[in-house]
């Protein structure tokens, strides 16, 4: 017996609020709040709302929905969420899925072809995703023990390194907030650049940034490292209910030299701590579907050993035929290349005389 749908109920910004403070030992990622969502707005993007889910009175979990206008494949993405408030069990979760799909297909308000969303236990009707867009697994840094112990945590060539960056003279600032924007635009948005071009991925424009640091600076932090008032490296902090992220960085080859990196990580740790926060998360690491993220990872992994699954993004289909054929298609259009350049590879290594045979 299929059982029947949690109750749902959107919540207002003041609702959010007081749901969040009932629940003061769970952690919400910052991009399951209305602050996030104010940020999406800004962006251009279209928040859909936040959402509770019960199981009678008992609150099981919350989501905040992105709406997403990709050509041919309309949808609602849940960004690292849903946030979960009671256990989760697979159960549980085959519950919300179920919830989810027949709440969106009944909503006149939006016709997604699709719901993307974490989820731990897949069944069907969970499948995909068309497209990764979320980490699976990270680096976690507890901030609780007193700063020496911190210090000592870290691997041998992590402590050598910021030592070594102290004695070359990098220094590290935290940026006053009034001056965020104009010191990304004119100064470190050049070293994302140069570390996009590097390490070879797409960064976003400096607007992004900006917008960032403007519409989420009461849960920000901007730190930068100096070598002779050189800014060569930089970070950006979120915090959010004691809990903080180690979000976006970049470093110019400048900063490798003085393993500046280094050094900023760990002032930003101290700084994070004083400010009552009793972990940092330093975001995604290698895995199977991001085998990209080796490079970073190597990095991350001198500050901790302790690793958190974070669970898959997948997608739940509300018009099970139509995503069928499109995920075909897209399956596709990523495979035909390769299989082309297979081809061409063979063809090319054929003899001579295969050749004239086939001409």
């Amino acid at each position: 017996m299929t059982p029947a749908p949690y109750r749902f109920q959107q919540l207002s910004r003041e609702d959010f609020e007081a749901l969040a403070d009932r629940h003061a030992d769970v952690v919400i990622p910052l991009e399951q709040t209305p602050y996030w969502a104010d940020f999406e707005t800004q962006l251009g993007r279209d928040p859909y709302g936040i959402w509770a889910y019960y199981d009678g009175d008992k609150l099981v979990a919350t989501a905040s929905f992105l709406r997403s206008r990709r050509r041919f494949r309309p949808s609602l993405v849940a960004v690292n969420g849903p946030t979960w408030f009671a256990e989760r069990t697979p159960d549980a979760e085959a519950r919300l899925v179920q919830t989810v799909q027949a709440q969106f297909r009944a909503d006149p308000g939006v016709k997604p072809l699709y719901v993307r969303m974490q989820v731990e236990h897949r069944r069907d009707p969970v499948t995909g995703p068309l497209e990764h867009g979320w980490y699976e697994r990270e680096i976690v840094v507890d901030l609780t023990p007193d700063t020496e112990k911190i210090f000592a945590s870290f691997r041998s060539n992590a402590r050598n390194l910021i030592r070594k960056a102290e004695k070359l003279g990098v220094q590290v600032r935290t940026v006053e907030r009034d001056a965020w924007a104009k010191v990304f635009r004119t100064e470190l948005f050049p070293i994302m650049q140069e570390t996009a071009a590097r390490d070879g991925f797409s960064s976003f424009d400096s607007s992004f940034y900006e917008t960032l640091l403007e519409e989420l600076g009461d849960h920000l932090r901007l730190m930068v490292a100096y070598v002779e008032d050189k800014p060569v490296s930089w970070l950006i902090t979120t915090e959010y209910r004691g809990y903080s992220v180690y979000y976006f960085a970049a470093s110019s080859r400048d900063a490798r030299k003085t393993n500046a990196p280094y050094l900023l990580l760990w002032e930003a740790f101290k700084v994070l701590k004083d400010a009552g926060n009793t972990a940092c998360g330093l975001t995604g690491i290698e895995s199977e579907n991001y085998p990209s993220l080796a490079n970073v990872t190597t990095f991350k992994r001198n500050f901790s050993k302790t690793v958190i699954t974070v669970p898959t993004t997948y997608d739940i289909p509300l018009a099970p035929a139509r995503y069928k054929a499109l995920a075909a298609v897209l399956r596709l259009r990523r495979e035909a290349p390769a299989k082309l350049r297979a081809i061409a590879g063979r063809v090319k290594n054929l003899p001579t005389s295969a050749k004239a045979r086939r001409d």
